[in-house]
């Protein structure tokens, strides 16, 4: 993986919003590790389909998180914006910490989302620089392609 050029500050909640296939959900590998976080990906069918039938299952993994002090990372929240309320009310009365991916803050607006109202920064992850590559870097495929 190439090192990303993005000052990520792990003091507060955060939204990551990017492309798809940036390296959002890698890059939060890096920064939470396992006995830092408790990660909820949303791509897991069977996690997917609970929550977007029963929201309120979240809880559940919260308070884990809440027993243990970890971070409660959730890929492609998006997916299911029902969670943010959820989300919120755990900021707002646990001071719990989350990292919450998306490919789309748009998406998330337009359906009226609950955007946390200033209680998680924003954060987006472009696709690679070229001084995020390097060396590996070439002008001429690059323009080729």
């Amino acid at each position: 993986m190439f090192p990303r050029k993005i000052n990520i500050s792990k003091e507060r909640s955060f939204f990551l919003f990017g492309a798809r296939a940036t390296g959002k959900s890698t890059l939060l590998k890096q920064l939470f590790p396992s006995e830092e976080a408790i990660f909820i990906d949303l791509l897991n069918p069977r996690l997917y389909e609970e929550l977007l039938a029963y929201p309120n299952q979240l809880e559940g993994h919260l308070k884990v998180a809440l027993e243990n002090k970890k971070v409660v990372v959730i890929d492609e929240v998006q997916k299911v914006p029902a969670l943010l309320d959820i989300v919120h009310q755990y900021i707002h009365e646990y001071k719990l910490k989350f990292a919450l991916t998306g490919s789309s803050a748009r998406k998330l607006k337009r359906g009226s989302a609950n955007m946390l109202a200033g209680r998680a920064s924003i954060y987006n992850l472009f696709p690679l620089l070229f001084t995020e590559i390097g060396s590996d870097f070439s002008l001429q495929e690059s323009l080729e392609w």
